[in-house]
């Protein structure tokens, strides 16, 4: 479905405005603009690739994928068994709730070759006794 929207152009120099003006701010002519109604192919920020249709869940094969498990029993449930290679896991919530602590847990029990990055929203997060073990 096409859209369509409204654009003013002064008769003089071309200039366009999404609103009317009385004086052209490009060529300084007088009561110059003119309402047109202009309208514009619909924009996709995804389009769908030719031949790509949606299917049905019951139609896709189930594909498993080796997971990598961590220490926390929790964690592992939480992602259906433990970490998949290549993924993005998004850890969030209130302050004070152990988003960081947990963090900082899952980071010692990860291999030194898995890529992490942690942020978090605190002016002065305690990281430092965070990442010391417990004992």
């Amino acid at each position: 479905m096409e859209k369509t929207r409204t654009v003013y152009i002064c008769q003089q120099c071309g200039k366009e405005s999404l609103k009317w003006l009385g004086k052209c701010p490009n060529c300084q002519a007088w009561n110059s603009f003119l309402e047109q109604v202009v309208s514009e192919a619909p924009n996709h920020p995804h389009p769908v690739k030719s031949g790509s249709k949606p299917r049905e869940l019951s139609q896709l094969a189930d594909e498993v994928f080796e997971r990598f498990s961590v220490p926390i029993s929790e964690f592992n449930r939480v992602l259906g068994g433990g970490i998949v290679p290549g993924s993005l896991i998004l850890i969030g919530g209130e302050p004070g709730i152990g988003n960081q602590l947990c963090c900082c847990r899952l980071r010692r029990s990860l291999p030194k070759c898995m890529a992490v990055w942690f942020t978090f929203p605190v002016k002065k997060p305690p990281i430092r006794s965070n990442s010391e073990p417990n004992d």
